[in-house]
């Protein structure tokens, strides 16, 4: 059994977000001791793990949620896994779209200071949208 400490310890996730995850159900909620204190299995451990690791790759909590009532034999559980995967990657591939874009424009603006003293460019360039050199939204 570990407590909530040595479970935040070992996974990573601070104990206030394990608290929220068995606040709302995602994480199984933990035996209790005679000092009304959070034991966990390894099962609660693997659990945790899993949706670190979920988290870490980006997947909403609903989604962690639909991940883990798979039951994670061969069939539709997979395939729906498969879904699910494949749109977050998809959502992945979009952001780094968006962020490749906003990388340009940020260098393109600060590239505008010429160090000097008058007007800033930098500031004007963010104070005015007409002045982008594309689209970044």
């Amino acid at each position: 059994m570990f407590s909530i400490g040595a479970l935040s310890r070992q996974t990573g996730v601070k104990v206030p977000t394990i608290r929220y995850y068995e606040q709302i159900g995602l994480l199984p909620a933990a035996e209790r001791n005679g000092g009304n204190q959070r034991r966990y299995s390894q099962s609660g451990m693997d659990a945790l793990g899993f949706i670190k690791h979920a988290r870490d790759l980006g997947f909403s909590l609903d989604d962690i949620r639909g991940l883990m009532a798979l039951d994670g034999h061969l069939g539709a559980d997979c395939a729906q896994a498969n879904r699910m995967a494949a749109s977050q990657l998809e959502n992945v591939r979009s952001r780094i779209e968006r962020l490749k874009r906003l990388e340009a424009e940020l260098e393109r603006i600060a590239q505008l200071c010429d160090g000097g003293g008058g007007q800033c460019k930098v500031l004007t360039a963010l104070g005015d949208h007409s002045q982008c050199g594309g689209d970044h939204d």
